[in-house]
């Protein structure tokens, strides 16, 4: 049976990651950032990069990185979600694993050295089993093509696109890349359209080892993505406990209304659950059941992380409202990313298919009430 507990190292992993963003990025910085219209930080990303080495936590230590696992980014990315912290680390794993796939070593060596930061070419909510974009091969080898709503891209990182027959390394740097802003409800996760005319190529996979590659990066960014769930869910939770004991009506605390525990323990059991589902999506992100994994985990946890921040929002009264109050950033990022990856119900439905549950418009009609709760 998986071992669903955090070990001595992923917790000292954790210990790490949550003190450095606590020193660097408090939520009144992030905050600021936005109202700057600059949420994506560079310095943030840095420090994380050279003190905690997170881009090379899953390259194999022969090819210089630091041999762990997706149990290890799991716990990272449960401290970035809980920070909704404006860094490019989901997609960087992603990618990651798209190389890993392909057996690419010198950009695994890049990256786990953090010479170049890696992005895969697709829109933030391109599930597992969509089909590649409008990109297209021609000669030299050069792509042209669109692709709109990409995250995590940095301005002169690397960009892995696939197109039919393979996936090609890009540099988002080349006059060739034309990169555009778009706007986002969650502005802590800034999205692009990339336009690529005749951009210079190179050639990481082909065939089915690139659609195979391709389809793992997105089941390991569909489960891993949940860890990212669960840390906003448990700031939203442990937030709106903190506020609801010390904010006082009728002369009592409002935590002590059977109401608003009622409401709490509810969605406290909801997140020791989500948390279990996505521990046990982490530890099979590359394994053999990852896609029946990744798929409960985004089944369940993008809907925990929504009401979690939707609780956090209405239990806090009218300071919840608030633009001053960080309880919108974790909204807006619950809500993002239950649409990354593909939606809930979508993940039900391949589910339904996982498991060999009856088809659509079958007698017993299993798979639509799957898919429409």
């Amino acid at each position: 049976m998986t071992d669903l507990l955090y070990d001595s190292d992923e917790e000292a992993l954790r210990g790490s990651v949550r003190a450095l963003l606590t020193t660097h990025a408090p939520w009144q910085r992030i905050l600021a950032a936005v109202d700057a219209d600059a949420p994506y930080d560079a310095e943030l990303w840095r420090r994380l990069v050279d003190q905690t080495g997170v881009t090379g936590l899953v390259v194999p230590a022969e090819h210089g990185g630091a041999g762990a696992g997706f149990r290890e980014v799991a716990v990272v990315l449960e401290e970035l979600g809980r920070a909704v912290a404006p860094v490019p680390f989901l997609g960087t794993v992603v990618a990651t694993r798209a190389l890993l796939a392909c057996g690419e070593s010198t950009l695994l060596r890049q990256v786990a050295a953090a010479e170049r930061d890696v992005a895969l070419a697709v829109g933030l909510a391109t599930a597992p089993d969509a089909a590649p974009g409008a990109v297209t091969a021609g000669p030299g080898p050069t792509l042209s093509g669109r692709v709109a709503g990409v995250a995590d891209t940095a301005p002169r990182g690397l960009l892995l696109v696939p197109t039919g027959d393979g996936l090609y390394a890009v540099d988002a740097a080349d006059p060739a890349v034309r990169t555009t802003p778009v706007v986002s409800l969650d502005a802590t996760r800034p999205l692009v359209d990339i336009e690529f005319t005749a951009a210079p190529a190179r050639r990481v996979a082909a065939g089915e080892v690139a659609a195979t590659a391709v389809r793992a990066a997105l089941t390991a960014g569909a489960a891993l993505l949940a860890s990212e769930q669960v840390g906003v869910a448990q700031w939203c939770l442990d937030t709106t406990v903190d506020y609801v004991r010390q904010r006082r009506q009728f002369g009592r605390p409002v935590g002590s209304f059977q109401a608003v525990k009622h409401r709490l323990a509810d969605l406290w059991v909801e997140l020791t659950e989500a948390r279990a589902v996505a521990r046990y999506a982490a530890a099979n992100a590359a394994g053999s059941e990852a896609s029946l994994a990744a798929a409960l985990a985004q089944a369940y946890c993008g809907p925990v992380a929504v009401r979690a921040a939707e609780v956090c929002v209405q239990l806090h009264g009218g300071l919840g409202f608030t633009w001053e109050h960080p309880a919108h950033l974790y909204l807006k990022r619950a809500k993002s990313a239950a649409i990354a990856f593909g939606t809930a119900d979508r993940h039900r439905a391949a589910l339904a298919r996982l498991v060999d549950l009856p088809g659509p418009g079958t007698a017993d009609g299993v798979t639509s009430r799957c898919t429409d709760r």
